[in-house]
């Protein structure tokens, strides 16, 4: 190979591995008590809807920083979320923690004020919460429960992917069915979505 052939060569190399896309890296952060192979499912679910490389740590417990017992023992998904994206380790893009306890955070108008009435807003239990965009997420199963297994799992899975599209800045979606639906308080929302992102989500996030 002559000087120019060789300079060619590598001036290709270097350009196609500046231009090539690196898949994301997710950490699953599981909190004491969630069971593992549930874990490895959104894992799974996760790699098949972003194309994300996906790690499951070991199980930590949860911060007692964010315990609440404002209406009955939880936790506060706001709080979770900042204690996830600060000891995000940097191999990680983003983390997604898991819990099986409750988890709430307060409702607020676009002022800022807290929704009315406050009794119920202040501190409002949910599935998940996400920054949008951030690093980081938290989804509990306790308000996901479902006599059929298969169900439960779905939801688990929705509200995993639903959140982490927050933190890749997806806002929520008016096309029927898309995961990135705002479930507007009610479990039948989730129930009814698909586990998938709709072509102008996915457009969204290439």
């Amino acid at each position: 190979m002559n000087k120019r052939n060789a300079i060619a060569f590598i001036l290709f190399f270097f350009l196609c591995g500046c231009t090539s896309k690196h898949p994301i890296k997710i950490g699953i952060q599981p909190y004491e008590g969630m069971k593992r192979n549930l874990s490895d499912t959104i894992a799974d679910a996760l790699r098949q809807t972003y194309q994300a490389e996906v790690e499951v740590m070991k199980s930590i417990p949860l911060p007692g920083k964010a315990f609440v017992n404002t209406k009955t023992p939880r936790y506060r998904a706001d709080s979770l979320i900042r204690f996830l994206a600060t000891d995000k380790a940097d191999s990680f893009d983003y983390i997604l923690g898991l819990t099986t306890y409750d988890i709430s955070f307060t409702k607020k108008n676009a002022d800022g004020s807290i929704k009315k009435p406050a009794s119920r807003y202040a501190d409002w239990g949910i599935f998940g919460l996400g920054d949008m965009p951030g690093s980081s997420c938290v989804v509990s199963s306790y308000r996901l429960q479902h006599p059929d297994q298969k169900v439960f799992i779905n939801r688990l899975k929705k509200v995993a992917i639903h959140e982490l599209g927050h933190n890749l800045g997806l806002p929520h979606c008016n096309t029927k069915g898309c995961v990135m639906q705002d479930a507007v308080e009610r479990i039948q929302t989730i129930d009814q979505a698909n586990a998938s992102l709709c072509s102008t989500c996915k457009k969204s996030i290439e």
